[in-house]
């Protein structure tokens, strides 16, 4: 049976020859064969060139999801066992398939399967998805994941707004196997953490982190931390088991708050976690006179579009002028963003911005991005969303006293 084509416009076929997985309309010429949404389709040059198949989507801005350059083979359900193959296969390399501790399997395009994110946690799984295509294959998605990890359960979970925008209508629930009844624990360096695999922020647990939570926690020592957004206790976790003279952790879901203290008296850690809007707990923070040894800002995403990039970056600002303010001298100070639409180039104009305002000299001393079970393609560059600065404080020109 002949496949449907998308056939391009001229010039407009380079950056598929280059491999980006993504086609927007406006590189669109016309279709041939009548394909209907979430079918697969084969993505053709102007001039008659096959370039590579995908899966097709008219009601998505990515009209075209690419997935495979090898123009004679389908996406069936060899090729999604290949590819989730070697995926489990980089996590084994990176020694992340500790049976009691939890890893990124699938991160979408930087394993080559564009709206597939599969999180593992123990032996349970978490699946998202965010293209039409994938969707109306999860059972073939699923067969493999059950080939490969066996795992006791496979929960779905969905994030607001992509339904409508890929049209497709998909529910949070379990998908095979046991639902896990309340809160698992995961093993993360040293620490036991619980984790809501059927509640929360993504798919339970923000796992892009693992490396910098480890890394900022070598500055805690002795220091009074303040961890802001922190979710079930994340960066603050770590801070107090690398003995942290003091830690708070604010955030304005109480939810999360229950299993961060949950988190924090079953290691034995002494942390105080407090219910707020964060922009307003800090200011009054700041009037009060409080000052922090290292403040940590690792907020949800603020851009979610290309026209709300503004104002996301005037609340970075805002935020990150308010961690600066609240520092002691020669403090350490870590900001994060999770925007992709936000480059690390403007969060460290910031930075600049906030600390010429302040009169404060600034070093960045580390600029990293998310664990490396969350690769980035080399084709698209746009796939790596988290930033992290993490930088030292001193007061004004210069003086730490």
């Amino acid at each position: 049976m002949a496949i449907a084509q998308v056939v391009l416009l001229p010039k407009k076929a380079r950056p598929f020859y280059g491999r980006h997985p993504w086609v927007f309309p406006g590189a669109i010429s016309h279709l041939e064969g009548g394909p209907e949404d979430g079918d697969e389709v084969l993505l053709v040059a102007h001039g008659g060139q096959a370039i590579a198949r995908g899966f097709y989507n008219s009601q998505s801005k990515l009209r075209v999801r690419l997935y495979s350059w090898e123009t004679e083979q389908s996406i069936d359900r060899t090729f999604f066992h290949a590819r989730i193959t070697a995926a489990v296969r980089l996590r084994a390399s990176l020694g992340l398939m500790d049976p009691a501790g939890a890893c990124r399997i699938i991160n979408s395009e930087g394993d080559g399967l564009s709206g597939l994110t599969v999180d593992r946690f123990g032996p349970w799984l978490t699946i998202q998805i965010t293209s039409l295509g994938i969707a109306r294959r999860k059972g073939m998605v699923i067969e493999c994941l059950l080939d490969i990890l066996h795992p006791r359960g496979i929960y779905l979970r969905t994030e607001k707004g992509v339904g409508q925008l890929e049209g497709m209508d998909l529910r949070d629930g379990p998908v095979w196997g046991e639902e896990p009844k309340g809160p698992i624990r995961i093993k993360e360096a040293g620490l036991e953490i619980f984790v809501h695999l059927t509640e929360g922020q993504k798919t339970g647990y923000y796992l892009d982190q693992r490396d910098n939570r480890q890394w900022v926690a070598r500055l805690a020592q002795g220091r009074s931390v303040l961890d802001a957004f922190c979710y079930s206790g994340g960066f603050g976790l770590h801070a107090a088991k690398a003995m942290a003279k003091s830690v708070v952790g604010l955030d304005q879901s109480e939810g999360a708050l229950e299993l961060a203290r949950k988190n924090a008296t079953h290691n034995g850690l002494g942390i105080e976690f407090h219910k707020a809007e964060v922009f307003g707990e800090l200011a009054k923070r700041k009037e009060a006179g409080e000052k922090y040894g290292l403040v940590i800002l690792d907020p949800p995403k603020f851009a979610r579009s290309r026209g709300s990039v503004e104002e996301a970056l005037s609340g970075y600002r805002r935020l990150q002028s308010l961690g600066m303010e609240l520092l002691e001298p020669d403090g350490f100070l870590v900001v994060c963003c999770c925007s992709g639409l936000i480059t690390m180039e403007q969060l460290e104009e910031i930075v600049h911005q906030v600390a010429s305002t302040l009169k404060r000299e600034v070093q960045i001393l580390g600029r990293t991005g998310a664990a490396p079970d969350h690769p980035i393609s080399i084709t698209c560059p746009e796939s790596g969303y988290l930033k992290c600065l993490t930088m030292r404080v001193l007061d004004k020109l210069g003086n730490s006293d």
